[in-house]
């Protein structure tokens, strides 16, 4: 690895041919070679402290919020109960640091190929790492691959913090990858992962897209604003499992017609259930349903889909102060699925229906 000095760097990226982001370094604060990949940590003139990993830059102190903020908030606000958390990538500690910062949290896995990125940004970066001695979090020398190999049906919520899609991390955009996502997941589960841009990567997001789709049932693009990622922008590939696959008929007792936000805290006053292995239902009851009579007189549960784009937890403004929240709220979730026409067009070759999960599903 050629020896940094101050000055201008230039990120260096044949993935983005032509586009790259020049940054005045006025310190080099760390340099090695992990035997993985090369490692770098200086302080810019303009973006504060910055990681560099193979010369692509990979967060800066002016806008990694955006990007963590959004890779997590985005499925944890999707999920009704968000307890246990698995993220692959991100040795840096950002992701952790936001995912902790959501209140049903009560797990954290953090599974990172590169022990040496961890250490680095404990001492250097710790704006971003300081959550990583958390007592909720548990820390994974690993791939991601083979962590995933064995553990099935564990995790509520699982982020992939990856970096672009060449060389060693290109298997982490492949329809095996997510097959393994949708493995480890409990029912109802979501995952979102990096998904890079659509403005120079159309193809890929594409490509990836559609292995995300033949995998869950439930699929979409999200993007946001990242101003030292090429093209300013970056996408998010989200994917959660039906939420559930079977109904219920209860006998209505009072004459009316009930809208209920959990089905737990009214069973008892409201409804008679017919199903009477109740235990058997308990993973499928974090979905959105509603109460309605069917044609017999009886009242059903209409079970809908995961809709990636409405949030389940909406936050106060003094949740979203407390949180420290910068970036994300309820309004930036819904707007962060509204795609351009060309991206749309793009997607809906491989999609026959609506992917965000706006459909309801009902069983009589």
């Amino acid at each position: 690895m050629n020896a940094i000095r101050p000055g201008w760097f230039s990120e260096v990226d044949d993935l983005w041919p032509g586009v790259s982001l020049s940054l005045q370094v006025e310190e080099v604060l760390h340099q090695e070679s992990s035997g993985m990949q090369e490692i770098l940590v200086v302080k810019t003139k303009s973006h504060g402290r910055a990681l560099i990993l193979d010369s692509i830059i990979q967060c800066t102190d002016k806008d990694e919020f955006s990007y963590h903020e959004m890779l997590s908030f985005l499925p944890l606000c999707s999920h009704s109960e968000p307890t246990n958390v698995l993220i692959i990538g991100g040795g840096d500690g950002g992701m952790v640091r936001e995912v902790l910062k959501h209140p049903d949290v009560e797990r954290v896995t953090l599974v990172e190929i590169d022990e040496r990125v961890i250490e680095v940004s404990k001492k250097y970066l710790p704006h971003l790492s300081s959550s990583l001695q958390d007592p909720k979090v548990s820390i994974v020398i690993e791939d991601g691959f083979e962590f995933l190999e064995r553990h099935v049906g564990e995790f509520d919520v699982i982020i992939t913090d990856s970096s672009d899609p060449k060389g060693p991390a290109l298997c982490l955009f492949e329809k095996p990858y997510y097959e393994l996502l949708a493995a480890a997941l409990k029912p109802g589960g979501i995952i979102a992962s990096q998904a890079t841009t659509v403005w120079d990567c159309l193809p890929q997001v594409e490509r990836t897209y559609k292995h995300c789709k033949a995998v869950f049932p439930v699929t979409a693009y999200a993007v946001t604003s990242v101003p030292t990622y090429p093209s300013g922008q970056i996408g998010f590939l989200m994917g959660a499992l039906d939420s559930v696959s079977i109904g219920l008929r209860v006998c209505l007792i009072h004459n009316s017609i009930f809208k209920f936000t959990s089905l737990l805290n009214y069973i008892t006053d409201a409804i008679t259930l017919s199903f009477t292995e109740i235990g058997k239902l308990r993973p499928y009851f974090h979905a959105p349903f509603m109460c309605d009579r069917d044609f017999n007189g009886n009242a059903a549960f209409f079970f809908q889909q995961t809709n990636l784009s409405q949030p389940v937890r909406v936050f106060s403004e003094e949740d979203l102060d407390r949180m420290e929240l910068k970036y994300y709220n309820d309004k930036v979730h819904r707007a962060a699925f509204v795609l351009p026409r060309f991206v749309e067009k793009a997607l809906a070759t491989h999609t026959p229906s609506s992917s965000t999960g706006d459909d309801l599903v009902h069983h009589n």
